[in-house]
């Protein structure tokens, strides 16, 4: 078997060679479409015009394969057959075909004889990552991935790509129908707004998009707010946690996400972001997708909107939930570079227990750690910040943002004696009462 694995690496390197662009593109900043012209020479066969559609079905597996390629071409000394153009490395002579190609060709009386033809080929027959690594200095990573936002495809860019920056754009743009404008990071989140320093690469500069998510519709600038396509597997996996009737408080909110499908189930939501252009898309998109009537939007720093909405809304669902199994209480806190910080917010925010039983919040709340064991860092993080251990608690991996920087979201029961400021005087308190108190247990 040594032999033949043997040829098969031969023939992935000679297909790469053979359709290699020319030499000559290496080190080209600005795209020249017309520097990617070349001949190559290939097996073709000669079919009368009349029988091309029966044979093709069969012949298929051995057609040439390459981007926007006719493989039916006129023969220029002939004009009663047409050529059509078959792959090198499958046809290599006419022993390449099997008895039933055969048996096809003598039912149509096709000689089955080949013959070779010059194929040029042009930057339309060259694929994305071909073209890049052509272009590229040598030993160079490509990128030729992307995140789309719509029609946006938004690229993150290494430092030695960036002398090549309109070109790989140019090429992302050619090569991605639907994509009309390619987008580079050009430097960290502003941790402020959340959003990123970007420019254009190719295309317009039209940056208000829309996307799909999970079936709900979002519109937004993405030059002006945060968006990140990788995170709807998270947005969808707390969404399928809540149920119709249970309340949302989503402290950072961005342009809805988490907010407008809660609410298309039926949640009562609070939704707050600070910065501006999220909130105003926040309240479009709830327009949009008319939930805005179940939805009240807000744009206030997220430990003001703690400090104020939820500290006034939070004790009457408390509650009204109160013994309940059916409804529940949920607070996201989707900010993952500094959400852990603001659980202080949560410390004493309310007075006493609004009645016997309160129904206690469920916390979302994101957080990246770049330890060796990120739950583990997570929850100590956040239990610190808490002034308090959680028992009913757990972290769930999200993604995986940089070689070792994992996004998590640790969820748990906010509890009593957090949020509560008059526990702590238990001893103040008659003893009928101290005694119900000190039996209930911690967790």
């Amino acid at each position: 078997g040594g032999f033949s694995t043997m040829t098969k690496m031969q023939d992935g390197e000679d297909e790469l060679e053979l359709y290699a662009p020319n030499p000559g593109v290496r080190g080209m900043t600005c795209l020249d479409r017309e520097a990617f012209n070349k001949t190559i020479n290939v097996p073709a066969i000669k079919v009368r015009k009349e029988v091309i559609n029966p044979l093709m079905k069969s012949l298929k597996p051995r057609l040439i394969q390459r981007p926007n390629m006719k493989r039916v071409v006129e023969d220029p000394a002939d004009d009663v057959n047409k050529l059509v153009l078959l792959d090198p490395f499958k046809v290599t002579s006419e022993e390449s075909f099997e008895e039933r190609d055969r048996l096809l060709f003598e039912k149509f009386d096709v000689g089955l004889r080949l013959t070779r033809y010059d194929l040029q080929l042009a930057y339309e027959n060259f694929k994305c990552d071909e073209i890049l690594r052509a272009v590229l200095p040598k030993g160079q990573d490509v990128t030729s991935g992307f995140s789309r936002v719509g029609h946006i495809a938004h690229m993150n860019l290494r430092e030695h790509q960036l002398p090549y920056k309109n070109l790989i754009g140019q090429v992302i743009l050619d090569k991605n129908p639907g994509i009309t404008s390619v987008v580079n990071k050009t430097s960290t989140i502003d941790s402020t707004y959340r959003n990123f320093q970007m420019e254009v690469l190719a295309g317009e500069e039209n940056m208000i998009t829309k996307v799909k998510e999970n079936y709900i519709t979002y519109e937004f600038d993405f030059s002006k707010v945060y968006w990140n396509p990788r995170l709807s597997t998270e947005h969808e996996r707390i969404i399928q946690s809540l149920k119709a009737g249970d309340v949302l408080f989503d402290v950072f909110a961005g342009v809805g996400p988490f907010a407008v499908p809660s609410a298309r189930k039926n949640c009562v939501v609070f939704a707050n972001d600070l910065n501006p252009e999220s909130y105003k898309w926040l309240v479009h998109n709830c327009k949009l997708n008319k939930v805005d009537k179940k939805i009240q939007a807000f744009n206030k720093d997220g430990r003001e909107f703690i400090k104020t909405t939820v500290k006034a809304e939070l004790p009457k669902y408390m509650k009204l939930f109160s013994g309940e199994r059916e409804r529940s209480l949920h607070i996201v806190m989707n900010l993952p570079a500094l959400a852990i910080e603001f659980l202080d917010a949560f410390r004493h925010l309310l007075g006493e227990e609004p009645c016997d039983n309160p129904m206690l919040p469920t916390v979302h709340c994101y957080g990246f750690s770049k330890d060796d064991n990120p739950e583990k860092d997570i929850k100590e993080r956040a239990e610190s910040v808490l002034g308090s251990e959680l028992d009913d608690c757990s972290v769930h991996p999200v993604r995986n943002v940089a070689p070792n920087k994992e996004m998590m979201c640790i969820s748990f029961r906010l509890p009593a004696k957090v949020l509560f400021e008059k526990q702590a005087d238990a001893a103040d308190e008659p003893a009928s009462k101290r005694l119900k108190t000190d039996e209930a247990p911690e967790n």
